[in-house]
C-alpha cells in the first residue's frame, strides 16, 4: 500500500452522538413554532393589531436577515480550545433566554415597538443556535448518506418538543394552550426550564473534530459573493426560500384558519397541529434515509414537492366540522394533516444536508473551508421567506375585514379571503421549488470523488508535515 493513500472512510456517526447533538433542538424548533404560529395571533388579540404585528414581525426581519451572515463571517474565523460552533451555541442560549422571557412574558402594556426590541433580541440568540449548530454538522457528519441520516434524526427531536408543546391542552385539562393569549407566560417559563438543560446535552456529548480543524481561514466579501454565484449553491438558496415561503404562508394563518374557516375550537387547533408535525418524525426518518438513499437527495426533495402540493390540496376539500364535533369529525382533517406534515418534512432535512455537500465543493475547488457561511444563506433565505408571509397575508386579512380577536364574528367574504390566502401560495411555491433541482449535479457520486480528493490532499499535507517534522527520516517507498 503506497504511503499516501487516502484516509478510511469516517465512521458511522454513532446514534447516541446524534441524539445528543440534536437536543438543542427540541427547544429551539418549539420556539420558531411559537413565534411563527401563535405569537402574530397573540399579540394581535393583546391590542397591537393585525397591521401593526405585521409591520412589527417584518421590520425584525429586514434586519435580521443581515444578522446571519455577518455572524458566519465571524464563525468561521472562531478558535477556541471548545472548538469552533460550541462556543455559539454557549453565548446565544441565555440571549435567546432573555428573549423569550420579554416576549412571552410581557408584564406591562405592549406595543409595536416593544414587539420589535424584544424580538430583534430573541432572533440574535435564534441564530447563533441554529447557524451554530447547522454549520457543526457538517463536522458532526462528513459523507453524503450519514449527513442526511444525522439530519433525519435530529429533526425529529424538535417534532417530540413542538409535540409536547401542542399536547398541553391534554396535560392541563384545556386550561394551558400555544394559542391562548393568557397562556404565553406558563409556556415561556417552560423554555426557560428546557433551553439550558439542552444546551449542557448537547455541548457535553458532541464531540468536535479539534484535531482535524482546518487553519484559520482568510475570506473576504468577494469570497462570499463567488460562493453565492456557484451554480449547486444559487439552485439550494432558491429552492430553500421557495419551500420555506410556501409553507410558511399557512404558519400565521394557521389558528385563525383551522378556528374560524374549519370549526375548531383554539384548544383543538393546537391538538390538530400535532398530527402535521408527529408526522414528521415517520418523515423524517423516510426521507433522509430510505428516499435519499434510493433517489439521492435532490431526486427525493422533488419527489417531496410534488406529494405535498397533492396533500396540501387534499387538505383544503376537507370540510367544515360540524358545530358540536366528535373525535370521529376529527379524523379527516387529521389524517389528511398528516400526509401534509410528512411530506413538508422533506424540505429542510434534505437542503441542509445538499449544503453540507456544497461545503466540501467549495473546500476542494477554493482551499477554503466557507462552512458557518454557506450555512448563513440558506438560514437567510428562510428568514426572508418568514417575513414576506406576514407581510403579505396579515394585510390582506385586513382588507377583507378579518377580526383576529378571540370570540370575533367574520362574515362569509372575510372567511373566503382567509381560505384563499391559505389555499394558492403553498402548493403554487413549492411546485416551483422543486423544479429548481432539475440539472442539479452534486449526487452521491461526485460527492464521493470530492471526499475522496479531500482526503488524499488531507494525507498529503499530514505527509508533508511528518517529513517536516522529521527531515532525517529516511524515506518511505511506494510499492
Amino acid at each position: 500500500m503506497s504511503s499516501t493513500s487516502p484516509a478510511a472512510a469516517p465512521a458511522r456517526v454513532p446514534l447516541a452522538t446524534i441524539l445528543a447533538f440534536g437536543a438543542i433542538q427540541m427547544p429551539v424548533l418549539t420556539i420558531g413554532v411559537m413565534y411563527g404560529v401563535y405569537l402574530p395571533p397573540n399579540y394581535a388579540g393583546l391590542g397591537v393589531g393585525l397591521a401593526a404585528v405585521a409591520a412589527a414581525i417584518t421590520i425584525v426581519r429586514c434586519i435580521d436577515v443581515f444578522f446571519d451572515p455577518l455572524l458566519a463571517m465571524v464563525m468561521d474565523r472562531t478558535k477556541t480550545p471548545i472548538g469552533r460552533y460550541r462556543p455559539w451555541l454557549v453565548l446565544g442560549t441565555p440571549i435567546l433566554m432573555f428573549g423569550v422571557y420579554k416576549v412571552l412574558m410581557p408584564t406591562g402594556p405592549v406595543s409595536e415597538g416593544y414587539l420589535i426590541l424584544w424580538l430583534l433580541v430573541s432572533f440574535a440568540g435564534l441564530s447563533m443556535l441554529t447557524l451554530g449548530a447547522s454549520a457543526w454538522s457538517a463536522v458532526v457528519a462528513t459523507t453524503y448518506q450519514d449527513r442526511a441520516r444525522l439530519f433525519a434524526w435530529t429533526s425529529p427531536m424538535g417534532i417530540l418538543g413542538i409535540d409536547a408543546l401542542l399536547m398541553l391542552p391534554l396535560f392541563t385539562h384545556h386550561k394551558v394552550a400555544a394559542g391562548l393569549t393568557a397562556s404565553m407566560p406558563i409556556i415561556g417559563m417552560i423554555f426557560l426550564v428546557a433551553l439550558p438543560v439542552a444546551l449542557v446535552i448537547c455541548a457535553v456529548f458532541t464531540p468536535e473534530r479539534l484535531k482535524d480543524a482546518p487553519r484559520r481561514p482568510s475570506f473576504s466579501l468577494a469570497d462570499y459573493r463567488i460562493a453565492i454565484g456557484r451554480p449547486t449553491m444559487l439552485r439550494l438558496i432558491g429552492a430553500d426560500f421557495l419551500l420555506a415561503l410556501g409553507p410558511g404562508v399557512t404558519g400565521p394563518l394557521y389558528l385563525f384558519y383551522f378556528h374560524d374557516a374549519k370549526g375548531f375550537s383554539i384548544p383543538d387547533v393546537s391538538l390538530m397541529l400535532i398530527f402535521y408535525v408527529t408526522a414528521g418524525i415517520v418523515g423524517g426518518v423516510f426521507w433522509g434515509t430510505h428516499a435519499a438513499r434510493r433517489f439521492g437527495k435532490h431526486r427525493a426533495l422533488q419527489i417531496a414537492c410534488v406529494a405535498y402540493a397533492i396533500t396540501q390540496s387534499i387538505l383544503m376539500a376537507v370540510p367544515r366540522v360540524p358545530a358540536h364535533y366528535t373525535f370521529v369529525d376529527c379524523l379527516p382533517t387529521g389524517v389528511a394533516m398528516t400526509a401534509v406534515g410528512f411530506c413538508a418534512t422533506a424540505f429542510l432535512i434534505l437542503v441542509r444536508a445538499m449544503v453540507a455537500d456544497v461545503v466540501d465543493e467549495v473546500r476542494l475547488e477554493r482551499k477554503q473551508d466557507l462552512t458557518s457561511l454557506l450555512y448563513s444563506m440558506v438560514t437567510t433565505t428562510t428568514k426572508i421567506g418568514a417575513s414576506i408571509t406576514v407581510a403579505v397575508v396579515y394585510p390582506i386579512l385586513v382588507l377583507v375585514g378579518y377580526n383576529p380577536r378571540e370570540g370575533a364574528t367574520n362574515t362569509p367574504h372575510a372567511i373566503f379571503g382567509l381560505e384563499m390566502c391559505y389555499l394558492f401560495a403553498p402548493v403554487v411555491l413549492v411546485l416551483i421549488g422543486g423544479a429548481l433541482f432539475f440539472g442539479y449535479r452534486l449526487d452521491s457520486k461526485r460527492h464521493a470523488e470530492i471526499r475522496e480528493a479531500l482526503d488524499l490532499a488531507a494525507a498529503a499535507e499530514s505527509m508533508s508535515g511528518s517529513e517536516a517534522a522529521h527531515p532525517d527520516a529516511p524515506a518511505v517507498p511506494a510499492e
